[in-house]
């Protein structure tokens, strides 16, 4: 089959070249917050995310890193705050800024008793997209993403690796402008890791912007060229990579000074039972 994937991720909607980094941010957050009953998730964030980068949000589990995304891709009205995607309002105007960004949440869920073709099929025309592009954009992404062989099957056979790779054709079908990922690497084999990857450095590359949660440092060190670090509601720091990082020997280092995990021993002499093979007496009686 000729390469024609610069049609699907390369370009802007119509299928024409898409121009490079916007002087518009990608995401504006203004005075984010949300409370669930006492507890503050997400407290009064600021954010800035630059156009045609990859952006990781990174913070330890319970951060806020998921709510915030779910406000900013208006799957969650946040208590108050205003957030702007490519200058438009996700909660005044709700319609454009979804017709321009693309969404691969955690949990994700999908119609499973469609085959992955069908449920490509059905989203592009959703979306609004001509049948016959439909069809010719979800053939590419099933094959550069390595599922040609199951698209008959159903997705509710699919493994964990398989429906993050159709929740993601799914999310890039109609070529958004941003795209926004909840941990899309987590429970993912090595083999469907890396063409995941391949395929977003690809669509950055055309001046696209992704966005994507995660708390795996060496893994954003190694795709993001700038960094948001997220910890109990708040913005820490946020800037390229290299500026986050600062003298530090690496994200992960520079991550736990910013979250005030530095130094923190774990387990100190409370565990000290552990280990050392003694079982305790009287077990197995």
């Amino acid at each position: 089959m000729p390469d024609q994937g610069d049609t699907v991720v390369g370009t802007d909607g119509a299928g024409g070249a898409r121009s490079g980094p916007s002087a518009v941010p990608a995401v504006r957050v203004e005075g984010l917050w949300k409370r669930f009953g006492e507890q503050v998730a997400v407290a009064g964030v600021d954010l800035e995310l630059p156009a045609g980068r990859f952006i990781g949000l990174v913070g330890p589990n319970g951060a806020g890193k998921t709510t915030t995304l779910s406000m900013v891709t208006g799957l969650l009205r946040p208590d108050m705050g205003r957030v702007l995607i490519s200058g438009h309002d996700v909660w005044a105007d709700p319609v454009r800024v979804k017709s321009r960004i693309g969404v691969l949440p955690e949990g994700l869920r999908l119609f499973e008793r469609l085959s992955g073709r069908e449920l490509l099929g059905y989203m592009g025309r959703l979306r609004g997209l001509p049948g016959a592009e439909t069809d010719k954009r979800a053939t590419q992404l099933l094959e550069i993403l390595d599922l040609a062989g199951s698209q008959h099957k159903l997705v509710v056979d699919y493994s964990t690796g398989m429906r993050k790779k159709i929740g993601l054709a799914a999310a890039l079908l109609h070529n958004p402008e941003v795209l926004f990922l909840d941990e899309p690497f987590e429970g993912v084999d090595p083999v469907s890791a890396q063409t995941i990857r391949g395929v977003l450095e690809r669509y950055t590359g055309s001046g696209a912007t992704v966005v994507f949660s995660s708390h795996v440092m060496e893994l954003v060190e190694s795709l993001c060229d700038w960094v948001a670090v997220m910890a109990a509601g708040q913005i820490r720091a946020a800037g390229p990579l290299a500026d986050v990082r600062g003298s530090a020997p690496s994200l992960q280092a520079a991550f736990l000074e910013l979250v005030g995990a530095r130094g923190r021993d774990t387990a100190g002499d409370s565990l000290d039972w552990l280990g050392g093979g003694s079982p305790v007496a009287g077990a197995g009686r």
